[in-house]
């Protein structure tokens, strides 16, 4: 996977715990950020289902009688 350098601030009260925990940062930062793409990435599906929702198309129906045969 390629990867691009960032970066960002964090309180200095939380990276002294999270030192002290010893919790990579840099790898909390990634996940929060793929959690943070995969949840917009949803709200903008839903956003769009919403917008232009499926409906039945008699098209398919066809193709699957024609399948069955």
């Amino acid at each position: 996977m390629a990867s691009t350098r960032s970066s960002f601030t964090i309180d200095r009260v939380l990276a002294e715990r999270a030192r002290r925990l010893k919790i990579n940062v840099s790898a909390a930062a990634r996940q929060g950020v793929e959690a943070a793409v995969r949840a917009a990435m949803a709200r903008a599906d839903r956003d769009a289902y919403r917008r232009r929702p499926e409906r039945p198309d008699p098209f398919w129906s066809d193709v699957e009688a024609w399948t069955e045969e």
